[in-house]
């Protein structure tokens, strides 16, 4: 008589971060895992203080280059990186759906990826699926958790993952840069905007994303897109965007353009960290103003106070 196998069970390890630890020393010594080398500089504008990373010539330039040759989101040809995954990038088996790899590039320490065990696009919804997973590792590491919908918004491989960068994003012991532009908490669940944000986005406070589930997160995630104008609740693909979440709040902000000044941004630039290339890129940057930078990439507001601080600039 025919037998069939129990269904295989997943238990993420009790302390993930401790896994990564681990997981990343053995990387960095087999040369699996090769981190973008930067000096770290600030950039202010309307009070909030961008934590801007620049690549340290040579090592670094080497891995940003080595990261883009990578990158599948501009060609369907592209091997997936992620079919099959490294192995030793390998952190942990989140569920029959997802695992946990780090970043093998990463600009912040322990950064990690939630990824698909089967293709599905990165321009896709986020579903129940995607959210249980990552909290799986949002209830163990606090840090910003982080989608770029598609190549406009900064997406380099097309096989669908999230992403979570652990706290702090600025070595100077700053959580989020960006929060100190969100405002006063709104009451959990409304959509908001934030005023001195000069860019078209949405809000939502949280009562705290790590005791959230997953179901609740994923009407929540969806009731933003819409209210930002980048999906219509229908069948059809939202248009690019970038969401970000930390414990206390979520945010959401269409893209229209990849790049300003010749500087890539994803999602970590909404939560107030850059990466330039070069000491004139961190010059132009300077100059510009890394808020308008952020509007450049998305769209003007319609009516806040921030609708005002980037009116005259152009890249």
């Amino acid at each position: 008589m025919a037998t069939t196998s129990a269904p295989k069970t997943f238990a993420p390890p009790d302390d993930l971060l401790r896994q990564a630890t681990v997981v990343t020393a053995r990387a960095m010594a087999s040369g699996a895992l090769q981190p973008i080398a930067t000096s770290v500089h600030h950039v202010t504008q309307a009070g909030v203080r961008f934590v801007v990373r620049m690549l340290v010539r040579g090592r670094g330039e080497a891995a940003a280059d080595a990261r883009l040759q990578r990158a599948t989101a501009g060609g369907a040809s592209a091997a997936n990186p992620f079919l099959p995954h490294e192995p030793a990038l390998f952190v942990a088996d989140l569920s029959d759906t997802h695992l946990c790899l780090l970043n093998k590039f990463p600009v912040v320490t322990h950064h990690l990826l939630i990824v698909t065990r089967t293709f599905a696009p990165q321009e896709a919804l986020l579903t129940d699926a995607d959210f249980a997973a990552l909290l799986t590792c949002t209830r163990q590491i606090d840090g910003l958790a982080f989608y770029n919908a598609g190549k406009i918004a900064g997406a380099s491989q097309r096989h669908k993952h999230l992403q979570l960068a652990p706290f702090p994003l600025d070595p100077d012991g700053v959580a989020a840069p960006i929060t100190a532009a969100l405002g006063a908490p709104a009451s959990p669940g409304a959509l908001v905007t934030a005023p001195q944000l000069p860019f078209t986005h949405v809000l939502m406070w949280l009562p705290a994303l790590h005791t959230a589930d997953a179901a609740t997160l994923a009407a929540a995630y969806r009731a933003m897109l819409m209210a930002v104008g980048v999906w219509d609740g229908g069948d059809a693909p939202p248009r690019p965007y970038n969401w970000l979440a930390t414990r206390e709040w979520m945010l959401v902000a269409p893209r229209v353009a990849e790049t300003v000044g010749g500087m890539a941004i994803n999602g970590l630039g909404f939560a107030g960290s850059l990466l330039v290339r070069t000491p004139e890129q961190l010059a132009w940057l300077q100059a510009f103003g890394p808020l308008c930078a952020l509007r450049a990439v998305s769209t003007p507001p319609t009516a806040t106070a921030g609708a005002t601080l980037c009116r005259d600039a152009t890249p």
